[in-house]
């Protein structure tokens, strides 16, 4: 129950916690990798919303949603580290932050390949952002990033059974609002 005020604080950092703002390579190890996803309130808010997401949907959700963004964060990140930018990967980003908290805090609850498909277009964006700032052969840095989101999607799913089981929806979709709120904020900056 200790994860919802954790989450509403986080949903209230600076914006400056803004993890890429000029996508350029600075990465060099697992650690950076790591460490990229926490330190970024973009990418720490998304990769959660992506677990609490899947677990208000739940079935096979629960897990497909989550391997979807993971598995296209990894072709992104790829395409990055060759130095193939997506267009518009900051507006992408912003948007997934967005979106996704408004699906919670609406209890969207789309078909679940549907669901599937926009996560893994928001994974796509989010490894992109990471492959072009790792620069060239970062391999490292590649699997410290991907461990990182598998861990952000855990404590995301955790966050949202713990919501289901204590009957904290309210307070769920307040911190959710916040996220969108938080992605309509980076169109600005």
């Amino acid at each position: 129950m200790r994860l919802i005020p954790i989450t509403l604080a986080l949903t209230l950092l600076p914006v400056a916690a803004f993890a890429h703002p000029a996508l350029g390579p600075h990465a060099h190890g697992l650690v950076e990798g790591v460490s990229h996803p926490f330190t970024g309130l973009d990418h720490l808010l998304a990769m959660i919303s992506v677990g609490v997401w899947a677990s208000q949907k739940g079935g096979r959700a629960f897990w497909l949603w989550p391997a979807s963004f993971v598995l296209a964060m990894i072709v992104g990140g790829v395409l990055g580290m060759t130095g193939f930018a997506l267009p518009l990967v900051e507006p992408a980003i912003a948007a997934s932050l967005l979106v996704l908290g408004l699906m919670i805090a609406g209890a969207i609850n789309l078909p679940q390949g549907l669901g599937a498909a926009l996560i893994a277009l928001f994974g796509l964006f989010h490894g992109n952002a990471h492959g072009l700032e790792a620069g060239g052969a970062a391999a490292a840095y590649a699997i410290g990033f991907t461990l990182a989101t598998v861990t952000l999607h855990a404590l995301g799913l955790a966050l949202g059974l713990s919501v289901h089981r204590a009957q904290a929806r309210p307070a769920l979709r307040l911190a959710a609002g916040l996220i969108a709120v938080t992605g309509a904020a980076l169109f600005f900056l």
